[in-house]
């Protein structure tokens, strides 16, 4: 969790974003040459769909388990879920996921205390969201959550150590994730729709808010504060 630390390494983890979008990109292509089956939406969603419920079952849990222990930012995976799934039920599915696996490092962070998140953050990312966490109301930590590009993931860890009630975390986090999870769902849905041009606009404004918020990290959390 040390790539945030520095402008240089924030700069390196937008330009190695940009190269996996690339390589996915070409993934894709490949796939749609080879194996036309799984770029086919329709004929995708009713494959995933002969598995009932327990498709979607396994994608809440994949989603919850990426904010504990995954270092792969949650868009990601609520991209796969739109494609995989469809715009409305995909957000949903990736909105439960994140929100069980935010609860959790709440909890997790309420129950075993600082010397548990210390451990699982790298130090001088704790001091800055330490001292962020400290000065920052609801309001501040919703801004933060609504930045996509940001690593919230952490913040939740370090949220858990406030007396705020753990229901008033989660409804901000919910909140705060909700616009860019939806915008990544529908650009998913869209890919497997075929609606490259949707699909693209939608990743440009992801991805330009997110590099925003990875470069102006910094200002952001001291303007907040």
């Amino acid at each position: 969790m040390d790539i945030f630390d520095s402008s240089r390494s924030r700069r390196r983890f937008i330009v190695a974003s940009v190269g996996v979008v690339v390589v996915f990109a070409g993934l894709y292509l490949l796939v749609r040459q080879h194996l036309p089956f799984l770029t086919n939406g329709d004929e995708l969603r009713a494959f995933v769909a002969g598995y009932g419920v327990l498709a979607p079952l396994v994608f809440i849990g994949l989603q919850a388990a990426q904010v504990l222990i995954a270092p792969v930012p949650g868009q990601i995976t609520a991209f796969v879920s739109g494609y995989l799934f469809g715009g409305v039920l995909g957000t949903i599915y990736s909105l439960i996921g994140v929100t069980i696996g935010s609860a959790i490092a709440f909890w997790l962070s309420r129950r075993y205390g600082r010397p548990f998140v210390e451990s699982v953050i790298q130090d001088d990312i704790m001091k800055r969201f330490d001292a962020f966490v400290d000065k920052a109301g609801l309001p501040s930590l919703f801004a933060l959550f609504l930045v996509p590009g940001l690593p919230d993931d952490i913040l939740c860890f370090v949220s858990g150590l406030t007396d705020i009630p753990l229901w008033k975390l989660i409804t901000v986090m919910f909140l705060g994730r909700a616009p860019a999870y939806v915008l990544v769902n529908v650009s998913g849905a869209s890919l497997a729709d075929n609606n490259l041009s949707l699909t693209v606009a939608l990743l440009i404004v992801v991805l330009g808010f997110s590099a925003w918020g990875v470069l102006r990290r910094d200002e952001i959390m001291d303007a907040l504060s």
